[in-house]
């Protein structure tokens, strides 16, 4: 079924309650992320209250830091099947991600299935929500933000799936041991029609967030956030007017480029002037359930990390010289860290990315947990704006925005006119400013319809027609006696 399997065979009581077990974005950051474990209890039992309500939400932030959506599978998905990574690591470990290297992946993979399961689940806690905090007596104003919230984080879910499978089955009510096979086991939803919910949640809830919070509330989804985040997906439909109008909108709302690039990605960078999203991490004394997230730890360069999604040669040869981008996102072997890390001389790997470095020693509950998910931020909100620039023929407005970008970069501005040049050169420094960050370059890649030549230059069997897209999870169409239909191909 569309759904994973789990949730139907544990019910609501088992997807809440694992879900908060994961630990909850609360009231300051510490309690954001350190909430002790809780009970399992049914969705209509738990929505009774305030606090509750807060609660419910806080599960849906907590989930982003869940291995599938924070680690292998993510990584995998999103990363590796780019020109911007190789496996890493060593060779016989964790053999299967080369199939992602390769493309050689099936409906089989199991990783996959992970990643459809861990956006699954993140729907399934939004549509919690939606369906269960209205009736609540609350605040209304709180209320409506709550809504809001998950409202973007479905969005945020859906435009991970739609990217990576097409249509996929929309769900907008939560799954109940009650559910009907029709509700548990929908059709697949065209493209066309997630999309359209995604632009739907995204506009209602830009409209109800506030454009900051307090410092007992940072990380939470803003209106920049919807925005930026409707702006980059309309940027993928080629709405290149929506794309301009939206991101203009967010570069009104008072963001402003990191001065020091490579210090945005260290812990005291976080939810930076440059910030727009990012999933809130933290190491908790005494609470490593809640110390959950893994992206920087399965990315830490050996011993301290596991070394795997390393950056390849050919990212790093995609670098210009004196471009201050490449030492804040490739770690070498051998190399001493500015702040006194020693990459061993005999590392397995040449290269480690660096954007998920956290200097000092492991901690209690493993190595990075305090370090932050960056997913959206103004250095991309400007190349949305060059690019839907550049295709509207407003060739002065485009070069403003790249240039900003590259400037801090220490690059000299870009000077053609041409639109077809420049549209490769607005790639290009979308590919170099996000590198290894938020996983799209390999989405960049089959939304500007060069993925099978990018990609099988690097030695990747992409085969067009096949691969812009993954597989459906075998299992998933098993469960549903093939409501599910699979992708061309597979």
């Amino acid at each position: 079924m569309n759904i994973p399997s789990s949730f139907v065979k544990r019910g609501i009581a088992g997807v809440l309650g694992t879900a908060i077990l994961f630990g909850g974005l609360a009231a300051c950051k510490d309690s954001f992320l350190d909430v002790a474990p809780q009970g399992q209890q049914e969705a209509t039992a738990f929505f009774t209250n305030q606090a509750q309500a807060v609660q419910g939400v806080n599960s849906i932030y907590a989930n982003l830091r869940a291995w599938p959506l924070a680690a292998f599978a993510y990584l995998a998905v999103t990363t590796l099947t780019s020109d911007d990574a190789d496996k890493g690591s060593t060779t016989g470990d964790a053999s299967f991600l080369n199939e992602f290297d390769t493309f050689t992946f099936t409906s089989a993979q199991t990783t996959i299935e992970s990643y459809w399961n861990g956006q699954y689940q993140g729907i399934n806690l939004c549509n919690q929500v939606l369906a269960n905090v209205p009736p609540i007596n609350m605040d209304g104003n709180l209320k409506n933000r709550l809504l809001a919230e998950a409202k973007f984080l479905r969005a945020f879910h859906y435009f991970n799936l739609v990217r990576a499978f097409g249509g996929v089955p929309l769900v907008v009510t939560p799954s109940s041991v009650n559910s009907t096979p029709e509700q548990l086991n929908p059709v697949r939803a065209t493209k066309e029609e997630i999309y359209t919910q995604i632009v739907t949640d995204l506009t209602e809830s830009s409209a109800v967030l506030p454009n900051t919070y307090g410092s007992t509330d940072v990380g939470r989804a803003t209106k920049g956030a919807a925005l930026a985040l409707l702006a980059k997906v309309r940027m993928y439909q080629q709405q290149w007017n929506d794309a301009l109008s939206l991101s203009e909108q967010v570069m009104a709302l008072g963001y402003s480029l990191a001065p020091d690039y490579e210090a945005m990605f260290r812990v005291a960078g976080e939810n930076n002037s440059e910030s727009i999203f990012e999933v809130q991490a933290q190491e908790i004394q005494g609470n490593c359930d809640a110390s959950n997230s893994q992206w920087a730890e399965v990315q830490g360069f050996r011993p301290n990390g596991w070394g795997f999604f390393i950056p390849t040669a050919d990212l790093v040869a995609a670098f210009e010289p004196g471009d201050k981008r490449l030492p804040a996102t490739v770690l070498y072997r051998g190399q001493t860290t500015a702040q006194g890390d020693k990459i061993p001389d005999n590392a397995p790997n040449p290269y480690y990315n660096k954007k998920a470095y956290v200097p000092g020693p492991v901690g209690a509950c493993g190595y990075g947990k305090n370090q932050n998910i960056r997913i959206l931020r103004l250095g991309e909100i400007l190349l949305i704006n060059a690019e839907a620039a550049n295709e509207l023929g407003q060739t002065a407005k485009a070069l403003a925005d790249v240039n900003r970008v590259r400037v801090r970069a220490g690059l000299a501005p870009i000077t053609t006119t041409d639109k077809t040049a420049l549209r490769n050169r607005i790639w290009q420094e979308r590919r170099v400013e996000l590198a290894l960050e938020n996983g799209d370059r390999f989405f960049d890649l089959v939304r500007q319809g060069r993925a099978g030549t990018v990609l099988r230059a690097q030695g990747k069997l992409f085969v067009d027609g096949k691969n812009e897209v993954f597989p459906i999870p075998q299992n998933q169409i098993n469960i549903t006696g093939g409501v599910l239909t699979q992708n061309p191909g597979y």
